[in-house]
């Protein structure tokens, strides 16, 4: 298999020619949620069936069991504070992993209903969270706990850092799933998954215009910003250029703002999502079924995008 599909020459400067795809772990059910962890150089990911968050060590390349259980974590991401923000199937809440070791519900509740699920989940400049919420979580006792929906819909929030509040922002996507801003914050990014509960539901991504206030989204501002070509995408990450690195059935595929697809790292099991970590911020870890992989590249990241 070739560590690199190249579809437009403009991914040559995003790729080290002669760099390999490495696996660095398997033995998950489903793994998930990686998040990068500068000051201890581990990455930290979600192994969803098993209840279990799991850890990978940089430093001498070992894999150990961060904590079980967990909560069914899905999504991660890191606050400004370098906390771990973590997006949890069975408490159905996002919650935030304290210096002190302590994890703190953040978000529980919309308009005094219960989450679904949170999935998966983004720190913008200003503080706040904004997250997922399809029913993953509790459409089966697989990832979490089987429930019957509160809130009637599956939306992507905003909670705000001072108040508390959540607030809903998107409400016109089946399943919404991963989401991630451009680089100067004015086009948020989501994914939809619908297509696991209605049949022929496009597999895309799309991009939402940010509101001048920075709090919501332009009403009706959506639109595809691209069709997965082999089955769902999943979870994903933009660099500081502005390009999506996303997961798709058979690997992990590289858009260029423009919405043109100029590459695809193919990865032997289906892929959930990626994060970028490294001391140079230049190592992208893949979570894809059953394994954890990596490969340098030559792309950073955007803002607080781990």
């Amino acid at each position: 298999m070739s560590d690199y599909v190249i579809l437009d020459p403009r991914f040559n400067a995003l790729i080290i020619g002669h760099v390999k795809l490495e696996k660095l772990y398997t033995g998950c059910r489903w793994a998930e949620g990686p998040v990068y962890v500068p000051l201890s150089r581990q990455l930290i990911w979600s192994d969803i069936p098993n209840d279990r968050l799991m850890r990978y060590d940089e430093a001498d390349g070992s894999v150990a069991v961060f904590q079980t259980p967990c909560g069914y974590h899905n999504g991660h991401t890191l606050d400004h504070e370098g906390r771990v923000i973590a997006c949890e199937h069975g408490g159905r809440r996002v919650s935030r992993l304290g210096h002190d070791g302590r994890w703190t519900a953040l978000a529980t509740h919309y308009q005094g209903k219960r989450l679904n699920s949170p999935n998966d989940a983004v720190v913008k400049s200003d503080g706040s969270i904004w997250f997922t919420d399809p029913s993953y979580g509790i459409d089966t006792n697989y990832e979490g706990f089987w429930a019957e929906p509160e809130i009637g819909g599956c939306y992507v929030y905003r909670l705000d850092p001072a108040s508390g509040e959540v607030t809903a922002v998107i409400t016109d996507m089946v399943r919404p799933n991963g989401l991630a801003f451009s680089p100067d914050e004015s086009i948020l990014y989501v994914a939809d998954t619908g297509a696991t509960h209605v049949a022929g539901h496009p597999a895309e991504i799309r991009a939402y215009t940010v509101a001048a206030d920075g709090r919501s989204v332009v009403a009706g501002s959506g639109r595809r910003f691209s069709l997965c070509g082999f089955g769902l995408y999943d979870g994903f990450r933009v660099d500081r250029g502005g390009h999506i690195w996303t997961s798709t059935g058979n690997g992990v595929d590289c858009y260029h703002p423009d919405g043109t697809l100029l590459g695809q790292i193919p990865i032997p099991e289906l892929v959930s999502n990626v994060a970028f970590g490294g001391p140079k911020r230049n190592r992208l870890y893949i979570t894809a079924q059953t394994s954890l992989y990596s490969i340098f590249l030559n792309a950073h990241p955007a803002g607080w995008q781990g």
